[in-house]
């Protein structure tokens, strides 16, 4: 159909947008170079993953064709290299053209024909002293085995002997205690990297042999792997495949300049790799050692403005956060907020509570000092019942999880891994504690990201915390269900895939269509990091069709195109890429006077979420709650700095400004969240000199006086609301 996208294609389209952020000039330097680390990373992962998926599939099922664009494997593998390579001269510009302007700054990467002949007898020494020791060359041809090249680790390839001569000779470039950026001066910031000095000296390796060309080298490895499984040999399972994991196939093989055609044909054969695959960059195979520069100058220029998530104004020092969620619910928004002072700290709070009988939580992706595993192991260790699903099969996270369960279960925690056949990406934490008499209170917690106090400072996400009681029986039969590997059928409140939470939106979505057909206004908006289920796309465009206005923010892939006559004409796609991680996941159905329903959760809009996860999303019931969910989805639409507006040809298109004042979504947010915390300071500030003026005076406490508003983005919420 003309208004679907490929899934594939679609992300690559997104990846596109991350390396436009390497490319915009208002973005300080240093911060744009982070952008060209974080495309290759990403594209690694897209290889290893997607890549290697499709590959297999291609093997077992040719002439299976994609439901959205009626292509087989093979055609979205050749479609995928056409696209990934047209992109590689924009990745070049980018990273040249920043490089350049760093120079201004006195950074300088200098290669073999700029270094000083002092440099030069400096590198020849550090290669035999600090490289060579610690590497080998081993030759390699027809006689002889091929060794095994690692993911993504880099290798000089040298040409040995004559050029239709099938031996080469292939050297490792790092080593255990190896430092990347060797500096030569100016604080580091003039600098070479270790494998351009390896490669430069590599013919010292082979001294038998004649070196006649060379090259740097990078192999990346499918990392598909398929578990299943629930009990404790599950996780023995899980280990092994995740060593596994790392000797499966090549897909993929990058080269720093041209090399001998024969020796890279005979590579590819070795590797089994078509030519295709083969991937020729003329800058660093590697990037991530732009993440090191930026700690290299402080100069506030190259940086973004500095930021730190703030304490929550909606929570107080003076009371447990358990007692101040009976109260009301409670809307955390992450990075702005910070985890630490909110989960964190009712985590902590609630593991020294001797009130507090259990703790239930699922676990997905952790820090590597995890707090969260702290305050577990503590409730275990203070006599609690704490119940933890940890999901194993979290993609490259496997192997600190399946060190993160050990650690739970030697604390006395009784760990589980969820169902045997479906992930549980759920961010759920169920609190039990004990009230007068024979009754408890509950706190539960419902999330659209991981307990995970690292990412909490670069991903945007929310978090719901409530005492509500149907919330917590529908948290506890989730728990039942996860420990039975079972599913829940039904549901009070919450949305829970794989069985409540699709027929729930399509139900809801269904709602605003009879109300658009009744003469009524239907509305349909949410913000997601994907979509892909049909069903639900479907479902869109029948509204779309009835005359149901349609909102989405959806950072990453988007296989619906906007805008398309006869089927999507009142939907609009916006995306926003920028400093942090657009993670959080809000749907609304309804308008604001409208019996409007609202949620946040787990899930994205694909099929993945939607049919084989274990997802849990949560009704957004208060009214100043729903007020500011509404505010926060306003200010993403008018989002003209870092917003994309998706085309009816399926390409993105950047927001102009005209003659608005520029409102970068990200930078409102963290705004608001210090205008609040110092609006909430200074009426305390009223409050205290109040009650010292009447204490002074030994007379009636007066009447707090009020407080001024704290004036912050006024002019900007006129332009929006005009």
């Amino acid at each position: 159909m003309e208004y679907l996208e490929n899934r594939e294609l679609s992300w690559i389209k997104f990846n596109e947008r991350v390396l436009e952020e390497a490319m915009d000039s208002s973005t300080p330097v240093l911060e744009r170079i982070s952008f060209s680390a974080i495309y290759q990373s990403n594209l690694d992962e897209f290889f290893m993953v997607r890549v290697g998926a499709l590959t297999d599939r291609n093997k077992e099922m040719p002439n299976k064709r994609d439901a959205k664009s009626d292509m087989t494997y093979s055609q979205q593998l050749d479609a995928i290299f056409t696209r990934v390579r047209r992109l590689q001269p924009d990745v070049e510009k980018a990273y040249n053209d920043n490089m350049a302007e760093l120079e201004k700054h006195g950074f300088e990467h200098v290669n073999f024909k700029t270094a000083t002949k002092e440099e030069i007898s400096f590198l020849e020494l550090y290669f035999k002293r600090e490289i060579k020791p610690f590497i080998s060359g081993t030759v390699v041809n027809d006689d002889l085995p091929f060794p095994f090249l690692k993911n993504k680790e880099q290798y000089v390839i040298v040409q040995l002997g004559a050029k239709k001569n099938n031996t080469i000779g292939l050297i490792p470039v790092s080593h255990e205690n190896s430092e990347r950026i060797i500096k030569l001066g100016n604080g580091g910031k003039r600098y070479i990297l270790e494998e351009e000095v390896v490669l430069h000296f590599a013919h010292l390796m082979f001294k038998n042999y004649k070196a006649v060309d060379r090259a740097l080298i990078r192999v990346t490895r499918n990392a598909a792997i398929i578990a299943s499984g629930r009990g404790a040999e599950f996780r023995d399972r899980m280990e092994e495949l995740v060593a596994k994991r790392k000797k499966l196939g090549a897909v993929r093989l990058e080269i720093s300049d041209e090399f001998s055609r024969e020796s890279l044909d005979y590579l590819c054969r070795r590797l089994k790799l078509k030519n295709v695959r083969v991937f020729t960059s003329r800058i660093p195979l590697d990037l991530s050692f732009l993440f090191a520069l930026q700690d290299m100058d402080s100069d506030p220029e190259l940086h973004y403005i500095k930021r730190q998530p703030r304490k929550p104004a909606c929570l107080s020092d003076s009371k447990p956060v358990f007692a101040q969620v009976k109260s009301k619910d409670i809307l955390l928004s992450y990075p702005f907020e910070s985890m630490n002072l909110s989960f964190i700290r009712l985590l902590q709070e609630s593991a020294n509570d001797p009130k507090v009988v259990s703790i239930k939580i699922t676990l997905y992706r952790l820090a590597r000092n995890s707090k969260v595993i702290d305050a577990l192991c503590t409730a275990a260790e203070n006599g609690k019942e704490v119940f933890v699903m940890i999901e194993l099969r979290a993609r490259f996270d496997e192997a600190n999880n399946i060190e993160w369960s050990k650690h739970l279960q030697k604390a006395g925690v009784k760990v589980i891994y969820g169902p045997k056949e479906f992930k549980a990406h759920s961010k759920l934490l169920l609190i039990k504690r004990k009230a007068q008499g024979d009754s408890y209170d509950y706190v539960t917690q419902v999330g659209t990201g991981n307990y995970n106090e690292k990412t909490s400072a670069i991903y945007t996400d929310l978090m719901l915390l409530t005492a509500d009681r149907a919330i917590a029986e529908d948290a506890e039969s989730v728990f039942n269900c996860l420990e039975n590997g079972t599913f829940v059928e039904s549901t009070n409140k919450l949305l829970v895939s794989p069985l409540v939470l699709k027929p729930k939106v399509l139900e809801m979505m269904d709602e605003q269509i009879e109300i658009q057909k009744n003469g009524g206004k239907g509305y349909i908006a949410a913000k997601v990091n994907s979509l892909n289920d049909l069903d639900i796309i479907n479902k869109i465009v029948e509204a779309s069709q009835a005359g149901v206005k349609t909102d989405l923010v959806i950072r990453g892939i988007c296989c619906l195109i906007p805008g398309v006559e006869g089927y999507t004409e009142n939907v609009t796609v916006r995306s926003i890429v920028g400093r942090f991680l657009e993670h959080s996941r809000i749907f609304i159905f309804g308008t604001e006077n409208n019996n409007q329903k609202m949620y946040i959760g787990s899930a994205d809009y694909m099929s993945r979420n939607t049919e084989r996860r274990v997802e849990v999303a949560a009704p957004i019931e208060d009214e100043k709650l729903k007020k500011r969910i509404r505010e926060m989805f306003r200010i993403l639409m008018h989002d003209n700095v870092k917003a994309r507006i998706m085309q009816n040809d399926g390409t993105y298109a950047k927001v102009t400004q005209n003659d608005n004042e520029p409102l970068s979504s990200q930078e409102y947010f963290y705004e608001e969240a210090y205008a609040k915390l110092e609006k909430k300071q200074k009426k305390q500030e009223v409050l205290a000199k109040n009650v010292e003026k009447a204490s002074a005076k030994k007379t009636a406490k007066p009447k707090a006086e009020k407080s001024k508003a704290v004036k912050t983005r006024t002019s900007r919420k006129k332009k929006i609301d005009e």
